[in-house]
């Protein structure tokens, strides 16, 4: 199939010579072409430029038209960071917390991950397939055409080779490029010594998972009451030795020098970050490891703010993802986390726009392939409303201004 997109408003995110990721300064650059057109052949981007140069059309067969008059053209959004294969909702934990409830003291009554888990262990395959495949209908409407999934609600060699199962089955049928996370070490189950449950972890799970292949990565949760900087790096060491590279959930509720395991085993991101200290960014400004911020999980448990400017201006790249869970941030809406994004952290929308882009493409190691417009890049893309300017888009913070959402070069949503 072939796809001509012609007369946009702004072509937004181009790159001519593409990046793996972008840092400091640069984050406020965005490349934008007025007046643009757009050629997508089969699942690639084939050519840009604009209107004013557009070569003309010598060969109509097969070749769909797309008049975007007005209208924007962005690469797809790219969630690196979610947990959107679990069983039930949390909302009672919800109004636990506006009645004074904490994170921790509501886990402390087995709320939390372990309610997840305890619920997602009754719930067959299908039944989680049927789930998330509804919820990764939702975040494509909003934009996403990238996502990271982790287990990490299953807690059990059972169950957490059912989560990954079921996102290995998710990648066969979404249209959305999926990468898959082991989370094992999410928390440590009700009873288990957690000495014993690492052991298990690192010597039965990560074997079997690494065997059948169901893991692009391994996380841990780094926290006061869950997994300590030595555990987790023990835990990201033994899935290395596998060739399963690492993630963190670092520095959310406390400073636990989740960064500094991150940096040590070279993982592909340490994520959340609302507690990381000026050495961390020291040690992140000498790695390969891209920090992550979640918005939506900061916003929703009223969590104080992540130093984002003040990472982007000591010159880090920066990722936003949405942390799509049942407990603290239940929901995918990129467009959301962008403006949370802008309003608390004081992003610009550019720099907001290339962490939810080439930034957090680049945390799941797909942005040679995904996160901007390149000739040779997948045709993940989305064509807005008519609307003035990409700004519109944090600004409108409860509005979705997407109009066509095309995957693959294939149009998933049209007017």
């Amino acid at each position: 199939m072939r796809l001509l997109i012609k007369n946009i408003k702004q072509l937004v995110q181009v790159e001519h010579k593409p990046r793996l990721k972008i840092a400091g300064a640069e984050m406020k650059q965005l490349s934008v072409i007025e007046n643009a057109w757009l050629a997508i052949e089969d699942d690639k981007i084939a050519a840009f430029g604009e209107m004013a140069n557009f070569p003309g059309i010598t060969d109509w067969s097969k070749l769909e038209v797309i008049d975007a008059t007005n209208k924007l053209v962005l690469p797809s959004w790219c969630d690196s960071h979610t947990h959107l294969v679990y069983a039930g909702s949390r909302e009672k934990e919800f109004v636990d917390r506006i009645n004074g409830l904490s994170y921790e003291e509501i886990a402390k009554r087995g709320g939390g991950i372990l309610n997840s888990a305890k619920v997602l262990q009754n719930t067959s395959e299908d039944e989680l397939i049927a789930s998330a495949l509804n919820r990764l209908n939702e975040i494509m409407q909003t934009g996403t055409g990238a996502v990271e999934i982790k287990s990490g609600y299953g807690l059990s060699l059972e169950s957490e080779l059912k989560i990954l199962r079921v996102i290995k089955e998710l990648k066969k049928l979404s249209p959305l490029a999926i990468k898959s996370t082991f989370l094992g070490a999410h928390a440590v189950p009700a009873g288990v010594p957690k000495e014993n449950y690492i052991d298990t972890v690192i010597n039965k799970m990560l074997p079997q998972i690494a065997e059948e292949k169901l893991a692009d990565y391994c996380d841990v949760f780094c926290e006061n009451n869950y997994f300590t900087k030595e555990e987790t790096i023990k835990i990201l060491g033994a899935a290395s030795k596998l060739g399963i590279k690492g993630k963190v959930h670092a520095e959310q509720l406390s400073h636990t020098g989740g960064t500094e395991a991150g940096v040590t085993c070279n993982a592909i991101s340490v994520d959340h970050l609302e507690f990381v200290t000026d050495k961390d960014i020291s040690l992140l400004k000498n790695s390969e490891t891209m920090p992550t911020i979640l918005p939506g999980a900061q916003w929703f448990l009223q969590l104080q703010n992540p130093p984002a400017r003040k990472m982007i201006d000591a010159g880090l790249p920066l990722a936003i993802a949405s942390d799509y869970n049942p407990g603290s941030s239940p929901s995918g809406n990129m467009n959301f986390m962008i403006s949370l994004a802008c309003v608390q952290y004081k992003l610009t929308p550019e720099e907001a726009i290339n962490a939810a882009t080439i930034n957090s493409a680049y945390a799941m190691d797909i942005s040679k392939t995904h996160g901007s417009i390149a000739i040779g890049k997948q045709a993940n893309i989305f064509i807005t409303k008519e609307i003035n300017n990409f700004s519109l888009i944090p600004y409108s913070f409860a509005t979705n201004l997407i109009d066509t959402i095309i995957l693959n070069g294939q149009i998933k949503t049209k007017p």
